[in-house]
């Protein structure tokens, strides 16, 4: 790019922040009517609920703000670029995209978008792609070269479904050629891929691998719907507890994910979650203790009552073993049958804790809703944590940047 090119994108910064959204929005709708084939591999529960256009539209901000040095923002890129391996995104999407972006500034900006503003956009947009598309060449690169590694969409047997509590039932998905299971890092996630007659559509979804590596498959622990009027994320998960039976075959990607268990020091580890935000905290636990790691570890997790808290004697029983994990479970119903256990009642509150978490060596790793996630990091943060001892993982689209 040019310095005078440089200077118009950067210019636009603050259109961008006013007028993001409504450009992306834009976006999406043109190209989902010019190529709505791309329907089949973006989700649509997140264009009706605008994540995915919030998500762009601070993704192409924050690139603006920084088109003088884009490497500063190779975290994130790595955090997009995860997800779209796992969604097998592939350079020509890049070229549809980009079409489609460029003449929507046109639409949207009218005759603000002066040839000038059109052109620099061109070709920051196509340096953008060359970023992420040459980034993401090195990740499918890394899962063809791992022992039992493969791109694209392989399948699945369903070989084993265990309900683990009111609301989340577990998958074992083994591969259907028998041959090896490519490994991961605990935290990553798998991408299922369903047919949803209700869409007419291909929906693809990530759902946390629920199990540490053992060679053999892979778990997913998925919640089932209740609400009455339900979006099309529920109509897959629901599709999966309802539909999908032992012998089953399901489509799905290697494991992807940024989100990952830093297993190479002994500092203590802090895992706090919401409801089934736990399934990639309870892989990162299982790891630590097959492991034999001698980090001591607190695990902090909260949900509605005990009907709906999977893995509870999972936890339990980890928790009674030598290796020592202190649990601290919230429970927002306490009923006299759990009156008896240790709990806590109410959402989950760090400070009935006391400070023996707020260790400068610590490590902490929270999941689960937004507003969860984003309550505790800065309550953290408060307290004098480091923003980098503190790792989230935002299910969906990233709109959280917290550090």
């Amino acid at each position: 790019m040019t310095a005078d090119q440089k200077n118009i994108i950067k210019s636009t910064v603050p259109v961008l922040k006013e007028n993001g959204v409504l450009l992306t929005d834009h976006f999406y709708k043109r190209m989902f009517v010019h190529n709505p084939e791309l329907k089949n591999i973006f989700n649509m529960s997140n264009q009706q609920n605008s994540r995915q256009q919030t998500a762009l539209a601070m993704a192409i901000l924050a690139y603006a703000e920084n088109i003088e040095n884009p490497a500063v923002l190779m975290p994130a890129v790595n955090g997009i670029g995860q997800k779209h391996v796992s969604l097998d995104i592939r350079p020509e999407h890049y070229i549809i995209v980009g079409k489609h972006l460029i003449v929507s500034i046109g639409e949207v900006l009218g005759e603000a978008a002066t040839p000038e503003i059109l052109d620099a956009w061109e070709v920051a947009y196509n340096q953008l792609a060359q970023i992420m598309s040459g980034h993401e060449h090195k990740l499918y690169s890394e899962k063809v070269n791992t022992k039992g590694g493969w791109i694209g969409w392989k399948p699945f047997v369903v070989k084993e479904k265990i309900v683990e509590s009111s609301e989340i039932t577990s998958f074992h998905l083994y591969p259907a050629d028998q041959g090896p299971l490519a490994d991961f890092i605990p935290g990553q996630y798998l991408s299922v891929r369903l047919f949803i007659p209700e869409l007419n559509l291909l929906q693809p979804r990530q759902y946390s691998i629920s199990n540490a590596p053992n060679g053999s498959y892979y778990r997913i622990s998925v919640k089932k719907e209740t609400a009455a009027n339900l979006n099309p994320d529920g109509l897959i998960s629901n599709r999966l507890h309802d539909f999908v039976h032992v012998g089953d075959i399901l489509e799905v990607t290697a494991p992807a994910g940024s989100f990952m268990l830093a297993n190479n020091n002994d500092h203590p580890v802090v895992f706090i979650s919401g409801g089934v935000g736990q399934t990639p905290l309870i892989s990162m636990l299982e790891e630590l203790i097959k492991s034999g790691s001698k980090k001591p570890v607190t695990w902090i997790h909260g949900c509605r009552d005990k009907n709906v808290h999977a893995f509870k004697e999972t936890i339990e029983y980890w928790s009674g073993q030598k290796q020592a994990v202190k649990k601290h479970i919230f429970y927002d119903q306490v009923d006299q049958e759990s009156a008896g256990e240790t709990l806590y009642q109410g959402w989950v509150d760090l400070n009935v804790l006391g400070d023996e978490l707020l260790k400068l060596d610590t490590e902490y790793y929270i999941c689960g809703p937004g507003p969860f996630i984003t309550k505790h990091y800065k309550e953290l943060v408060a307290k004098g944590i480091r923003a980098e001892a503190i790792h989230f993982e935002e299910f969906g689209p990233q709109t959280l940047h917290l550090n």
